[in-house]
């Protein structure tokens, strides 16, 4: 065996739906562990210290990011509306980021600038053929 077939071997095939269907799951699964899940559990202490950077009241802001951060994971794991999925979570990490902590430097923010990451290829790419939204479109 050459260098190239064995090199193609070890590569494997281009596979970027594969690629997308890991950067959902994965992406949705971490930020329901790490965030929704958390703020749902205990919704009085989050209730009592969340930021209200755009002046809604501390409840809407907290319905909010509970909806960017626990319904809006599950559409884009499965693969239903994906991009439009992808939004609110954007929109909630770019005010964190730039309204709440301003004064982070990129070290301090890099978990929620690498979710901006994931998130906004996703909403670029789409949800690819191992979706909801693929199903619709076949």
């Amino acid at each position: 065996m050459n260098l190239s077939q064995w090199l193609s071997k070890l590569i494997g095939p281009f596979t970027p739906d594969a690629g997308l269907l890991f950067a959902r799951v994965t992406g949705a699964l971490l930020v329901l562990h790490v965030h929704g899940l958390p703020k749902l559990l205990h919704f009085s202490d989050e209730l009592a210290h969340i930021d209200d950077p755009l002046h809604m009241g501390r409840a809407l802001t907290l319905y909010c990011a509970l909806f960017a951060e626990l319904v809006c994971p599950v559409l884009v794991a499965v693969g239903l509306l994906t991009r439009l999925a992808t939004l609110p979570f954007l929109f909630l990490l770019l005010v964190s980021m730039l309204l709440v902590h301003p004064d982070w430097s990129i070290a301090d923010g890099q978990f929620g600038w690498l979710l901006i990451i994931v998130f906004g290829t996703i909403a670029v790419s789409g949800a690819g053929k191992y979706s909801v939204d693929a199903h619709w479109r076949a």
